[in-house]
């Protein structure tokens, strides 16, 4: 069965529902983002949620050491590194999982998965401007050509519309969404993160 996360929680209210829908992790934004969370607000929320729901730290280019004291005042699970960071940054991480992003714009992109060693990739759309949570979707097709590196997360517009279609075409080890749940930035919508565990749990045909 997929692996569900939900990213960009900024309260207590989302992480909780999330949890009781059946998320298997939680993300937390510690780069500049509309859903960025400070480090006290992150360690309230980690604190309420309950064993063995992955807790996921999120960082764009950010110092070693800062993401190290992150990681260790919030007790994260799994660092996920959705900039520009280079495989031996992110081989220094090893207290937890490290999840390395990539933003996708064709299969050439794929060419840089075979030099680095973390626990799976996530795929997310490419853009100019943000480094995620743009909302778009991919060539999903890309994802398909990226299983042959490791685990798969997709990740990238994913929202109840389209969530059953991804998962029947790509069959990820899990998926990441944040923006297409949202009602406004760092705000879930309960009825779309509803829908999109609904959907997900749906069987095909």
């Amino acid at each position: 069965m997929v692996r569900i996360k939900i990213c960009g929680i900024t309260n207590i209210e989302d992480a909780i529902l999330a949890v009781d829908l059946g998320a298997d992790a939680l993300g937390f934004v510690f780069a500049e983002s509309p859903r960025k969370i400070d480090l006290e607000a992150a360690k309230i929320i980690i604190s309420m949620i309950p064993p063995f729901v992955s807790r996921v730290g999120v960082f764009v280019n950010e110092e070693e050491e800062k993401v190290k004291e992150i990681a260790r005042e919030c007790k994260l699970d799994v660092l996920q590194f959705h900039g520009d960071e280079s495989p031996s940054y992110c081989n220094k991480f090893t207290e937890q999982k490290v999840i390395k992003a990539f933003r996708m714009k064709d299969l050439s992109d794929l060419d840089g998965f075979a030099f680095y060693s973390t626990s799976a990739f996530l795929l997310d759309a490419f853009s100019e401007d943000l480094y995620g949570g743009t909302g778009k979707t991919f060539n999903w097709e890309i994802a398909l050509q990226a299983k042959k590196y490791g685990r798969i997360i997709l990740s990238g517009g994913l929202n109840p519309e389209n969530i059953k279609k991804a998962v029947t075409l790509v069959e990820p080890y899990a998926v990441d969404a944040s923006s297409g749940l949202e009602k406004e930035p760092g705000k879930k919508d309960s009825e779309k993160m509803k829908a999109f565990f609904s959907n997900l749990s749906t069987p095909t045909g």
